[in-house]
């Protein structure tokens, strides 16, 4: 068993985002491992997309580059991919926890017999000793997620098939360039070799892309309300706080389920994991299903009627008070001092 593989999302030439934090992380578990990085990159018009690769510690890049695998379809994708696999024989292969890695790696897993762990938080390395055969093994993927609705964060392996599989959620690791960029050397893959006419019988005939109106991911500074926000009308203070300090604003599942915000802002387990530079959480209660996705921000500041409150335990500094008051001082403070 050898390398560690990525599977890369690329729409238009455009890597996505999830596939860049998982080289990120990707090299850091070779490195580890004293394996190499490779990277799996499937689409039309690819030339030159090693370059990028490279810059996020990629050492290898197999480009299936032909019409037919553009845009993304289950069974050609899905058929390159296992064929890649028996070929090269990765120890770990890594899919973003997307629409398409979501589709995509439940099917190689179920080809291969190999298993796979969805919707991973994190990724480490370790050992394992069976407490029933006493066999010990070394150099294990950790696949680590929250579990039962996110009351317990579950560790689970894959000791004794190949690849260990896994989907990761976008944003939960962090996506920068390699000190030491890798090689970057193109393996040129010849898709026929792995499909059928049988893998096309789905044709795309039209495709309708909407840009996402609500983008969170990516914001420096977000404010986030929760149910303690009281209502739909008291929520519209967060908006002028966002409009203030340039920020974007999120909510937690249960303002989302009582009609607060849309599910576009959800902040959590079941919504958007973001890392910005200052969050501010606003009668958020922060049970571990929303602090999953917002604990790795640089700042965190809650505001809570509740001394006592979880996310204080998380927070960098905690405002005891009602959101309804402290709220439009800090409206009030922002707009004095910016003038």
């Amino acid at each position: 068993m050898n390398n560690i593989f990525v599977y890369c999302e690329i729409e238009d030439g455009k890597v996505a985002d999830v596939s860049l934090e998982l080289l990120t992380k990707g090299r850091v578990l070779a490195d580890t491992l004293g394996c190499e990085l490779e990277a799996l990159a499937l689409g039309h018009n690819l030339a030159g997309i090693e370059k990028e690769l490279a810059e996020y510690g990629a050492d290898r890049v197999h480009v299936a580059d032909c019409e037919c695998l553009a845009p993304y379809r289950t069974l050609p994708h899905a058929a390159v991919v296992c064929g890649i696999f028996k070929e090269e024989q990765p120890q770990i292969a890594l899919f973003g926890a997307t629409p398409v890695g979501r589709d995509l790696g439940p099917r190689v897993s179920s080809t291969l017999h190999s298993g796979l762990t969805a919707d991973c938080t994190s990724l480490e390395i370790g050992s394992h000793t069976d407490v029933k055969s006493g066999k010990e093994y070394k150099d294990l993927l950790y696949q680590i997620r929250p579990a039962f609705g996110g009351n317990i964060i579950a560790t689970i392996i894959n000791p004794d098939h190949r690849p260990q599989m896994a989907t990761v959620r976008e944003g939960v690791m962090k996506k920068e360039k390699a000190k030491t960029p890798g090689k970057g050397i193109v393996k040129k893959v010849d898709p026929k070799k792995y499909v059928n006419d049988a893998d096309f019988v789905v044709r795309i005939i039209d495709r309708q892309i909407e840009e996402r109106k609500i983008n969170i991911k990516g914001a420096p500074v977000i404010v986030a309300g929760g149910y303690g926000m009281g209502s739909k009308e008291n929520f519209d203070l967060l908006f002028e706080l966002a409009d203030v300090l340039g920020a974007e604003v999120g909510a937690s599942r249960a303002a989302v389920d009582a009609g607060m915000a849309e599910h576009g802002r959800q902040v959590g387990q079941t919504g958007v994991t973001v890392r910005p530079k200052l969050y501010i959480a606003c009668g958020i209660s922060g049970q571990i299903q929303h602090t999953a996705g917002m604990d790795q921000s640089s700042m965190i500041i809650s505001i809570n009627t509740d001394p006592d409150a979880p996310i204080n335990k998380i927070a960098d500094y905690a405002i005891t008070g009602d959101v309804t008051e402290v709220i439009p001082k800090m409206i009030k403070y922002y707009k004095q001092n910016s003038k």
